[in-house]
């Protein structure tokens, strides 16, 4: 039951308040430490690089995942109402719904006021791509995009990790995400980061499923088009390099019938519907019945793993 007090308590925070302040939101410290650490990398030797790479994200998983079991497992036994509340604050740093949602209706808001400078500026909360380029329906599509694939990273997935291991699992989650949203790429920190890259590959593959099935689902309750979210998630879920991200992307390109496109990588869907401000509206929809469906199942396996 505290579990389940703890999930409930989280989400309201989050609907309520949001995001902790930046000087003391965890995602924010785990970015300092790994650039803090990135300095003393290698600069040459791949067999370097990598070991280094795998070396320092264990390291910073521990490093706050571990304090998060220690100081909670001490607080339990001191007080359960502490703990609850406690226990929830530090459950709310490893996702965040509310943001993602205000962010993309933020762009939605700029491309209908035709304001494409605002748009990109918003836009850099959700991508790392450079968005400079980027017209209106590329920022649309963008959006939608990455509205899909956070679906899975800012929320199914810490919850997921939450039900298995509690708090610090949610944390170790969102230390790995972190550390794969910095340095998990191609280019100047292509070996340090892909054991953190692999890793957070490995997190993400049962919840990116269960994300985008809960996507299929709010389709048909949105009254959106399941039946082509089903259609195009099995058809181009391999399309995107990352083993995940194809599998929400697609099943949003479907349910929304449209066709989404990161030039020179990939093109997910059919261009059914033309990318206008108005899909990221629809795209919102589903992120609020998919997160729900998700957050009402893990509350569920709760409540009966409590009773049993």
């Amino acid at each position: 039951m505290e579990l389940l007090l703890i999930l409930l308590l989280a989400l309201v925070i989050d609907v309520l308040f949001g995001e902790p302040p930046r000087p003391i939101h965890p995602v924010i410290w785990v970015g300092k430490v790994t650039s803090l650490v990135g300095r003393i990398a290698p600069a040459r030797g791949t067999g370097a690089q990598l070991a280094y790479g795998g070396i320092m994200t264990l390291l910073i998983i521990l490093a706050f995942a571990l304090p998060v079991y220690f100081f909670l497992s001490f607080l339990h036994d001191l007080s359960s109402v502490a703990y609850i509340l406690l226990a929830a604050l530090l459950l709310k740093t490893t996702f965040a719904l509310r943001e993602l949602r205000q962010v993309a209706l933020r762009v939605k808001t700029s491309l209908a006021e035709d304001n494409l400078e605002e748009a990109r500026g918003n836009m850099s909360a959700l991508v790392s791509r450079n968005t400079q380029d980027l017209g209106k329906p590329e920022l649309v599509s963008a959006t939608i995009e990455s509205t899909a694939e956070n679906i899975c990273d800012s929320f199914i997935a810490p919850l997921f990790y939450f039900l298995l291991l509690g708090v610090p699992g949610a944390m170790a989650y969102r230390v790995v995400n972190t550390l794969d949203a910095m340095i998990g790429y191609h280019g100047k920190y292509e070996y340090l980061g892909k054991f953190a890259a692999r890793l957070d590959d490995a997190l993400n593959f049962i919840p990116a499923r269960i994300s985008a099935l809960l996507l299929v689902i709010a389709a048909y309750l949105c009254r959106e088009d399941g039946k082509s979210a089903w259609r195009i998630m099995l058809r181009d879920r391999a399309k995107t390099e990352s083993p995940n991200a194809g599998w929400t992307m697609s099943a949003m390109a479907g349910a929304l019938r449209t066709r989404l496109e990161k030039k020179g990588c990939y093109v997910l869907g059919d261009s059914n519907s033309p990318l206008s401000p108005q899909l990221i509206g629809s795209g919102i929809k589903l992120l609020d019945i998919s997160a729900l469906l998700g957050a009402c199942s893990i509350m569920g396996v709760l409540f009966f793993a409590f009773i049993a």
